[in-house]
């Protein structure tokens, strides 16, 4: 049995998404060589009401919860480091994650999970526990694509002008999103669903900033609307692709490297699988 941990700070449905189609292809099958060990949270009950809904989810699942409040724990350390931090580099911060990830290590000890999971999980991972455990993340770009939120990296594409987006599960590392990729897929953002948007976001683009739109309009901007919407239609057949490849030994984590059939990859490029996954409705909608 491949045994994962589960981290995830529960901040919303999407979260509670994951969890639920990860647990719900173990039990019809698909991921039959999978286990979810235990799931892991740097909030606790009262924090908020989205990851309450969240624990309660884990609970109705079988699936035990371990919770460490991260805004409980060193809190003038931390605040001085996130505001250190934003001048450059930190040693405060630094610090603070270490000294966190050192008890979450401690209270995750007695499970041997073959690999962890960062699915929607809001803190930075500290080099320690990189070097303790294989952790895999999901990040809505693709190999090279821009850092940050699914919200930065949107507006990112749009203002570089990008001809495509995608998304990535890739090794956890102490730089943000730049662990080496483990499979990936890219979309067009291009052509008869796109170029009206953009021919609208050119013609906003003569009055006002992007700055501005960004401000002004945030989410409900249309070209950002339907680039985060194909990006979510691929997130969680992606998952499900990698979790299956690694649960069964198709693909392997030695280290920073990824294999397949005994050699190293620079990732997997799965385009034509998620592809199909999406056409055969894998939400059930």
């Amino acid at each position: 049995m491949y045994e994962i941990g589960w981290f995830s700070t529960g901040r919303d449905k999407a979260a509670r998404d994951l969890l639920q189609v990860v647990y719900g292809n173990i039990k019809e099958g698909k991921l039959s060589n999978l286990k979810v060990s235990f799931v892991f949270s740097n909030r606790e009950r009262g924090d908020a009401r989205e990851s309450d809904f969240f624990f309660e989810l884990a609970k109705d699942l079988g699936i035990q919860v371990i919770s460490f409040s991260s805004s409980s724990f060193g809190p003038e350390l931390r605040k001085r480091g996130l505001e250190e931090e934003k001048t450059g580099r930190s040693r405060l911060i630094e610090d603070w994650r270490r000294l966190y990830d050192r008890e979450i290590m401690k209270k995750i000890e007695r499970f041997r999970p073959a690999l962890i999971v960062l699915a929607g999980y809001m803190l930075i991972v500290g080099r320690e526990m990189c070097e303790r455990y294989p952790i895999i993340n999901l990040h809505p770009a693709p190999t090279g694509g821009p850092k940050g939120t699914w919200q930065e990296v949107i507006w990112k594409l749009i203002e570089q002008r990008a001809d495509h987006s995608g998304v990535m599960m890739h090794l956890v590392t102490p730089e943000l999103d730049a662990g080496p990729p483990i499979t990936w897929c890219q979309f067009c953002i291009r052509g008869e669903r796109f170029d009206l948007l953009w021919q609208r976001m050119d013609g906003k683009l003569k009055r006002r900033t992007l700055q501005e739109i960004r401000k002004e309009e945030g989410e409900n901007e249309p070209l950002f609307q339907e680039i985060r919407r194909q990006g979510v239609k691929r997130e969680l057949p992606l998952m499900i692709h990698t979790l299956e490849n690694l649960s069964e030994g198709k693909l392997k984590v030695i280290g920073e490297r990824v294999f397949r059939k005994g050699k190293v990859i620079p990732g997997l490029r799965v385009d034509r699988e998620i592809c199909k996954l999406c056409e055969n409705d894998f939400y059930g909608n």
